[in-house]
């Protein structure tokens, strides 16, 4: 009767393969479904693991005078390198995970504020080092921001029922983006080295790359928010103690090494001489400053990064704040070295490829929700939309540091410098 329907099925060939398969699927099945179990159970003890990690979010308060250079921030990060050192049986049984750390540069209504969202184990180790570089600061637990504002239609709708918003209508609609690398990762950005920063000059004398994202977050008008996040994690190797099935992963310097060989190879030119022939290498100046700064980037401790954007108007959709947005990384983008270019995003070029703008409410919501959970490295949004990159803590340290007299936005809010204890002669 099949033969009917699929007359193919009467050629030699095909019921010989058909026959072939058959005979050998009693044997390849089971390891199939072996290997499928396996994976289910590593998302889920993994899952499992992260819910229940307990996480702090933290302020710090900047004082009035910051005389330290973003080397001082560096130090921070490497102290954050934690490789996370599992067992197989931690691995593969407790799901343990690397920690991730997410640096966050919010602006509501203009008032600029520092955060650093952590697991609960680690706040300690990132007070004590933040204390040991930047004594003057203060540290506080937060109440996170990211709660006291809603986007998803359920929660909305639920907040209107409860009488606790008025209006019939939604809130207007945000704005979402990942930062991408615009060369491969082994290519650096540019940094606080290239600026000077490094030989900590005097305030006066000071061109800090981060002013332009302070700025810009505070400009913004009442109403008007922008949340960027930096989510970073420890690079490393990985094997079969991080649940990887096939070979080792290398770690991040080798394909900087190749790339620094390619850039000598594209400098070698054949020459002649009475001798015969031979091969030279001519590096021009800019190649040469290329080698130096990817060496000089191997040489630090590297992180995985990904880097969120977000504008939430409150009231009125401003698109000048997006292109403020953008354009508040350029300053780190070198043309003979690396760039952080706009990445995936929320909105669609043409009409016909949203109907009825299905899709965009649906990332805007997804990336809401990735941001609310500081997910990226892990479920439930894992390497959501968008492909994470190396930055070391060089790198790091030039997108998020503690800036300095420099920086004069009337939206950062300065704690005094210099605190004293009470009069000795007080009554008792």
């Amino acid at each position: 009767m099949l033969n009917a329907f699929f007359p193919y099925l009467e050629n030699e060939i095909v019921q010989s393969l058909i026959s072939g398969i058959l005979a050998i699927a009693p044997y390849v099945l089971p390891f199939f479904f072996a290997f499928l179990l396996v994976e289910l159970w590593i998302k889920y003890v993994r899952a499992r693991y992260v819910a229940g990690v307990k996480t702090v979010l933290l302020e710090i308060r900047l004082p009035r005078e910051i005389s330290k250079s973003p080397r001082a921030m560096e130090l921070v990060f490497i102290s954050l390198y934690q490789g996370g050192s599992t067992s197989h049986l931690e691995t593969w049984l407790e799901g343990k995970v690397r920690p991730w750390f997410s640096l966050e540069l919010v602006s509501v209504d203009g008032q600029v504020h520092f955060y650093i969202w952590t697991h609960e184990k680690y706040r300690k180790l990132i007070e004590s080092q933040i204390y040991a570089q930047y004594p003057n600061v203060e540290i506080v637990e937060a109440e996170d921001y990211t709660l006291n504002v809603y986007r998803n239609p359920k929660e909305f709708r639920d907040r209107q029922e409860a009488n606790l918003i008025n209006g019939d209508d939604s809130p207007p609609p945000i704005w979402a983006t990942y930062f991408r690398l615009g060369k491969p990762d082994s290519y650096p950005i540019k940094t606080y080295v290239d600026y000077g920063l490094d030989k900590d000059p005097k305030e006066e004398f000071k061109i800090d790359p981060m002013s332009s994202v302070i700025e810009f977050l505070g400009s913004l008008k009442k109403g008007e928010q922008v949340w960027i996040q930096i989510l970073i994690q420890a690079h490393r190797k990985e094997g079969r103690t991080d649940a990887h099935w096939k070979k080792e992963i290398p770690d991040w310097k080798k394909a900087a090494r190749e790339e620094i060989d390619n850039i000598r190879k594209k400098a070698t030119q054949k020459s002649t001489s009475q001798f015969g022939e031979f091969e030279m290498e001519r590096l021009t100046p800019g190649q040469t400053d290329t080698i130096k700064a990817i060496e000089r980037s191997i040489d630090k401790y590297p992180f995985e990064v990904m880097i969120r954007g977000m504008y939430i108007p409150v009231s009125e959709f401003d698109p000048i704040s997006i292109t403020g947005l953008i354009g508040s990384f350029r300053q780190y983008s070198s043309p003979d070295l690396n760039e952080l270019k706009l990445g995936w995003f929320t909105d669609f070029d043409y009409p016909w490829q949203d109907f009825r703008r299905m899709r965009r409410s649906k990332g805007e919501w997804a990336m809401f929700d990735a941001y609310k959970r500081r997910s990226f490295f892990q479920a439930p949004y894992k390497n959501f939309n968008a492909k994470r990159y190396i930055l070391n803590t060089e790198e790091l340290a030039t997108i998020f540091h503690l800036p300095g007299d420099v920086v004069q936005t009337p939206g950062v809010n300065r704690i005094p410098s210099k605190k004293s204890g009470p009069p000795t002669n007080l009554p008792i």
